[in-house]
């Protein structure tokens, strides 16, 4: 659980806070600049592999753990392994969402090749799941991919949308990709099923833990580890030098900052119009890489398009106290069979700043 940085000043005398730290140059120096470095140096280095993986280090990822290491040892190919100390043990214990996650940075490098005349040859699991995630192989012929163009503007919007209705247009658009949902007494359905999930998580103590130690409060613990969950920006730095933000108010569930958390949670799915959904036919390592691929694709359509995307997966986890909604997540979502890979909210959402990314060269392991 994170608080929403629009509303973290309503938690206990933010106004006073915000004032009293107003001095000396506090709000303006803020911002985790070396911790978003990564964003803007897209595209910069010479080595075509190179480029293609400085746009694939921005992809979206399950809590930001970024679990890519790339070795470069081998001419015109990249080796993807799942860095194995980046896990989820508690939330994600058959590590099915950090492998979706790997599946958006390969579909993301293969885009950027396109964009930079290659074409990428990928050998999945060759040595079986032991062994790398993929094998990459870049030759002459690639082309360039229109959603290219999203990859530097993409987010994951985590606050409340527009109830404005997702056209039919628009959802037509992301057909390809994933099922819409828009009817309202499903989309009414989703809610319930997704804030159900979401309390769940957060009022069982080893999931919830699991996130509080992966947030990072402020601009130093952010830059020092830019991953996981980023608490920063001038607000949420306040409430921290003020005692009203820390790891011990975020796990206790009588703090007020847990109870703030919660009311804006609530906020924000109920202010959900649409849902997108993705399935895939089994799921396998394979399918579930596929699935990122479609994810990561999912998410720059919509960007093209204007809508807002925010995967809000806690019913797909697989540990034991979400057993019974991961059920009937699938009993709604999907065909006999089937696997329910990811769930988005879907709408018009306000613009949200970058998340955290570790520099490329502390993702390759050789070369």
């Amino acid at each position: 659980m994170s608080l929403s940085r629009r509303n973290a000043l309503r938690i206990l005398g933010g106004g006073t806070i915000l004032a009293a730290t107003a001095t000396g140059g506090f709000l303006a120096t803020r911002t985790p600049a070396r911790a978003l470095a990564p964003w803007s140096e897209a595209g910069l280095p010479d080595d075509p592999r190179r480029r293609a993986l400085s746009y694939a280090i921005l992809s979206p990822n399950a809590h930001n753990r970024q679990p890519w290491l790339v070795d470069l040892s081998q001419p015109d190919t990249v080796v993807l392994h799942r860095d194995m100390e980046r896990t989820l043990p508690e939330t994600d214990p058959k590590a099915r969402q950090l492998t979706i996650s790997l599946g958006c940075f390969l579909e993301t490098m293969v885009i950027a090749a396109g964009g930079d005349g290659y074409a990428v040859d990928l050998d999945l699991y060759p040595e079986g799941e032991a062994g790398p995630v993929a094998i990459a192989r870049f030759r002459n012929g690639g082309t360039p991919d229109p959603l290219m163009a999203q990859i530097l503007d993409r987010r994951s919007c985590k606050e409340p949308f527009d109830q404005t209705p997702v056209p039919d247009r628009m959802a037509g658009a992301l057909a390809p990709f994933a099922t819409v949902i828009r009817d309202p007494r499903e989309v009414e359905a989703l809610r319930d099923l997704t804030w159900e999930a979401w309390q769940i998580e957060a009022n069982t103590h080893r999931t919830m833990k699991e996130s509080v130690d992966l947030m990072r409060f402020g601009k130093a613990e952010i830059e020092a580890n830019p991953d996981g969950i980023d608490l920063g920006g001038p607000f949420l730095e306040s409430l921290q030098l003020f005692g009203l933000m820390n790891r011990d108010t975020q796990i206790d569930t009588t703090s007020a900052s847990f109870k703030e958390g919660v009311r804006i949670y609530d906020e924000m799915l109920n202010a959900t119009p649409a849902y997108a959904v993705l399935t895939t036919a089994g799921n396998s390592r394979t399918d579930q890489i596929a699935a990122g691929r479609r994810w990561m694709r999912l998410n720059l359509k919509t960007t093209e398009l204007g809508l807002a995307l925010h995967p809000v997966s806690q019913t797909l986890q697989e540990f034991a106290e979400m057993a019974p909604l991961h059920a009937r997540a699938h009993e709604m979502l999907a065909n006999p069979g089937e696997t329910v890979q990811m769930l988005g909210r879907l709408g018009f959402g306000p613009e949200v700043p970058r998340s955290p990314r570790w520099p490329l060269e502390t993702r390759i392991t050789h070369g």
